[in-house]
């Protein structure tokens, strides 16, 4: 994860400071990016220790379509809940948990102006099976005209597939960075995707490609910043996937799992909404 570290500590070191939306203040570079080669272990930073379940049981929901936070607290996972319960979030559903159309929603139900719906992950498994080197493979968060209908508007948005020499790769545009707290998510979360993938398509996996848009630390996490880079990683772990799930739709939490992932302490710092 030396690529991450690199990032982290060149925002830290090069970064503008500004205040922001959340109040808590940034400092903050344009403009980064990360390439991981997936063959050569699962990029889950060891500097600190990551919150895999977590990303599995978000991944899952996003993949299911759905948009209510219970699903998502089914699975293990609260990470949304102060965005669905925040006061400046308006719930256009009857139900308390909506977050609107944010990422599952988009990805698997995308509205047409006729009144249907496109399945984005679908028509990408589908290429990725027929088609492999289609140069529109691609999967957008960033639905313009629903932007008013989510809770939060994508931070990671926009993801092309790239087929080569029967691996899959994938490169994705992140257009706001947390560096410290949700850039290590991401990371993982994506590469944990282009596996799964990989596995219902029949192809080995290549690189996850990260290209950062406003990569930035809040002020309060400065000093976690500074213990985790005072920090050595360590060996990659593996990542494990039952192998008789074929179909995206099939995979639980039961079916995904890291081996000999050796890190760090936690490092605690506080989430901006």
């Amino acid at each position: 994860m030396k690529q991450y570290l690199d990032g982290l500590r060149h925002v830290l070191e090069n970064g503008v400071d500004v205040m922001d939306r959340t109040g808590v203040g940034t400092r903050k570079v344009l403009g980064m990016q990360m390439r991981y080669d997936l063959r050569q272990g699962f990029p889950a930073v060891t500097t600190k220790k990551l919150q895999m379940k977590s990303i599995t049981a978000e991944l899952l929901w996003f993949i299911s379509g759905s948009n209510d936070v219970k699903e998502l607290n089914k699975l293990g996972s609260k990470i949304w809940d102060a965005n669905a319960y925040a006061d400046y979030w308006t719930p256009k559903a009857k139900f308390e948990g909506d977050v609107g159309r944010v990422y599952g929603v988009q990805w698997r139900h995308w509205q047409t102006p006729e009144g249907g719906e496109i399945d984005q992950l679908a028509e990408i498994i589908d290429k990725l099976k027929n088609n492999p080197h289609d140069r529109r493979i691609i999967l957008s968060a960033w639905n313009v005209g629903e932007i008013d209908q989510m809770a939060l508007p994508p931070c990671h948005m926009f993801t092309q597939f790239f087929v080569a020499d029967g691996k899959l790769s994938a490169q994705m545009y992140q257009r706001s960075c947390d560096m410290f707290l949700g850039v290590p998510f991401n990371i993982a979360s994506y590469s944990l995707l282009i596996h799964m993938l990989a596995q219902v398509t029949g192809l080995k996996v290549g690189e996850f490609v990260h290209v950062l848009g406003d990569a930035h630390i809040y002020q309060n996490h400065f000093e976690q910043v500074k213990e985790q880079l005072t920090r050595t990683p360590t060996e990659l772990p593996t990542l494990k996937l039952n192998p008789a799930v074929k179909n995206i739709d099939d995979f639980t939490m039961d079916d995904i799992a890291l081996e000999n992932y050796v890190h760090a302490p936690s490092i605690k710092a506080p989430m901006a909404v």
